[in-house]
Order: C-alpha cells, then structure tokens, then sequence
C-alpha cells in the first residue's frame, strides 16, 4: 500500500488533524502543478493538440508536460473523432494510466461526435460515453489557448479533490458583505 493511500485512511478518520491536512494540500497543490499529458490525436483537432506543444504557447509553465507513455502521465486529452474501432485502443490506454488520472476532451468530435456522428455508424458520440471526461473543450477545432484554459480548470478541480478517497474540499472566496470587492495596492482584498 502506498504511503499517499494511508494518508488518505487517517484522514477519513476521527479530524485529520492540522498536520495531514497540510500535507494533503501540499500533495494537491503538486498533483495540480505537475500534469503529465498523453496526447491522444485521433483526428484533425490532433494538430491543434500539436500546435499546442510549440513553444508559442508555452504549457510547460503550467507544469504540464506531454508524454509518450501512458504509464508516467495523469492526464489523458482526447482529441478528435473517436470511432467504435478506436475506442478499446483509448479505453487500454486510459487503464495503463495510473491512479489519479483525468480525461480532457478536446473538440466537438470528442466532445459529442461532432459533423461526422450523424452520418457514420462507427463515430461514437462522445468520449464521455466510455471515458469519465473531466474537462470537455468545445470548438471546431479548439485553439491551443483553449486546451490550455482547460488545464487551468483541471488545475482548480484537482486542488479540492483529497487523497481521502470520497472527500472533497471546500474552498470559498470571502468577499465583504455589500458584495465589493477592492484591491489594496499590494493585491490584498480589503
């Protein structure tokens, strides 16, 4: 058993405690910094998925990295139509993924079968219907700027996720009661 998963039990137990609580947030806060991506190209949103990786966009400054193996990466990204041949290859690929893992799904082919899913038998409507999709990009197809807002939000998703199995965190934004909100000149909320 892995020491991440024994944190998780005796945080499921009577409080946490100040301690691992900590360390569950600094476990999260490095999960969310340090996304290895599998580029999973299937159609033409593959060279948007492509484009994203040149140095224009710049995604290693968000920690996340593409990787050819589906062993070393958290983050699968689906891009393009997906046909009910290629499906058991993904679903393969998903399972070598270790645990935790997410599913981006980019363009409207993956998203919801797109233009080809109303006249091919074999296009499946969506990644979502065999994959638990965590991000959907819409767009035909995306900008790279989309793929990389889509990491953001998975970013903050897996920051309120916890290493206790089933347990989610809250994080509130407190704002004053007459619902303003001013900056000091530091950037502190008044």
């Amino acid at each position: 058993m892995a020491i991440v998963d024994k944190l998780g039990e005796s945080l499921n137990g009577s409080g946490g405690g100040i301690i691992l609580t900590s360390v569950d947030a600094v476990v999260d806060w490095s999960r969310g910094h340090s996304l290895w991506a599998m580029p999973m190209g299937t159609a033409c949103c593959a060279m948007e998925l492509i484009a994203a990786s040149f140095n224009k966009f710049d995604f290693d400054r968000h920690g996340t990295f593409p990787r050819p193996d589906p062993r070393h990466c958290d983050v699968m990204v689906v891009a393009g139509t997906v046909t009910r041949k290629m499906a058991p290859a993904i679903m393969r690929l998903y399972a070598q993924m270790p645990d935790p893992k997410w599913v981006i799904a980019m363009g409207n082919c993956a998203v919801s079968g797109g233009i080809f899913y109303y006249d091919s038998y074999s296009v499946i409507r969506g990644v979502d219907e065999f994959l638990p999709v965590d991000v959907h990009i819409a767009g035909c197809p995306p900008r790279p700027e989309s793929l990389q807002d889509a990491v953001l939000q998975l970013r903050e998703r897996i920051t309120t996720e916890s290493i206790a199995p089933g347990k989610r965190h809250v994080r509130e934004l407190l704002l004053p009661t007459n619902g303003d909100v001013s900056l000091h000149e530091n950037g502190d909320r008044e």
